[in-house]
């Protein structure tokens, strides 16, 4: 499936059934998280049959049900670690997609003290990211115009679908709270006031680069 295709396709689930991850599928995705932990210097983990996480009263407020399999988002403390955070982990969870498998991206109705995974020194968790098989694939939300995140009047046909792509990606409560410049071939993607919004940043950034296209522009 094209990636554009996963990116319309993803929705946030959070029922799961009590299917388990097949080996192959659990051997491809292990594989493809330690290729994004390589390339952002990151430490992402793959959780499977641990329901302990999800098993608090914060999960059930946020109507988190029967999840048992969660990426946890480990990385070093420090600055530029919030924004890699999201782009890889957003590339680990659209890959996720196009293997059959659902998603939702966390940050605070999960326990820390019961999740399961291993932070060394100089590290911490950023959140995590329930996956599974969704009893549904989950709905889609009201999002913003172009011209809602964009002050560029004209726009090549890169930027315009970039920034569509951008639209797409999952956000903290769905708040959009982000804005692209564009400057002759040279683009400013900002991150808005609010929890997680640096995370929220690199999610978006994910999306608009791989629709846009690296050859296109360079970042601000």
């Amino acid at each position: 499936m094209e990636l554009l295709d996963l990116m319309k396709n993803r929705h946030s689930v959070r029922s799961y059934t009590d299917k388990k991850i097949e080996d192959e599928v659990q051997e491809n995705l292990e594989a493809f998280i330690q290729q994004c932990n390589r390339e952002g210097d990151l430490h992402m983990q793959l959780i499977v049959d641990e329901p302990m996480c999800f098993s608090t009263m914060m999960a059930h407020y946020g109507k988190f049900n029967n999840v048992k399999n969660y990426i946890a988002v480990v990385a070093k403390k420090g600055s530029g670690f919030d924004e890699k955070c999201g782009y890889y982990g957003e590339k680990v969870v659209l890959h996720a997609q196009s293997l059959g498998l659902n998603t939702c991206w966390v940050a605070l109705t999960f326990s820390k003290s019961k999740a399961v995974f291993k932070v060394d020194e100089g590290e911490k968790l950023y959140l995590v990211i329930a996956i599974g098989y969704g009893e549904t694939s989950g709905v889609s939300h009201k999002i913003k115009s172009v011209q809602d995140v964009s002050d560029a009047h004209e726009m090549p046909q890169w930027f315009k679908k970039g920034v569509e792509a951008a639209l797409l990606a999952p956000t903290a409560m769905n708040q959009q709270k982000f804005t692209f410049q564009l400057n002759g071939n040279e683009v400013h993607a900002k991150a808005g006031l609010g929890f997680y919004s640096k995370i929220d940043l690199g999610i978006v950034k994910y999306h608009f680069e791989m629709i846009a296209g690296k050859e296109n522009f360079t970042w601000k």
